[in-house]
């Protein structure tokens, strides 16, 4: 059996979680329990349901915290929309954050509709 450490998907979402919290850094210091906080666990959340779903005993609890996961990453984007917004975040940064959500997100897609082929197949 393969380890989470082996997905693509969990290794993206590891070095956004490192980025956003590379990035989170600069933002005021009056926003550490706000914003601040809230980005940064969104973004751990994707990694860590990636991983704890891999560590289920069934396909439909896999998918269930995949699913979780996406929540978290689209959490993520909305976040990181707000800091650019509001100045927190460069357009430079907030760029090169976007697309590593984005280029995640399409990868954690790809492991969704591969789990579901599985649980189909299995019915």
């Amino acid at each position: 059996m393969s380890s989470h450490r082996d997905l693509i998907a969990w290794q993206r979402a590891m070095a956004l979680a490192t980025d956003v919290y590379r990035a989170a850094e600069c933002f005021p210091r009056r926003e550490t329990y706000a914003l601040t906080l809230q980005v940064c666990s969104a973004a751990v959340s994707v990694a860590s349901n990636i991983a704890e779903g891999k560590g289920r005993l069934s396909k439909k609890e896999y998918l269930q915290f995949l699913s979780r996961a996406r929540g978290s990453l689209l959490e993520v984007e909305t976040q990181l929309e707000i800091a650019h917004n509001v100045g927190f975040l460069d357009n430079s940064t907030f760029e090169g954050l976007f697309e590593s959500a984005a280029s995640t997100g399409r990868v954690l897609n790809g492991l969704i509709s591969a789990v579901r082929r599985q649980l189909d197949q299995m019915e």
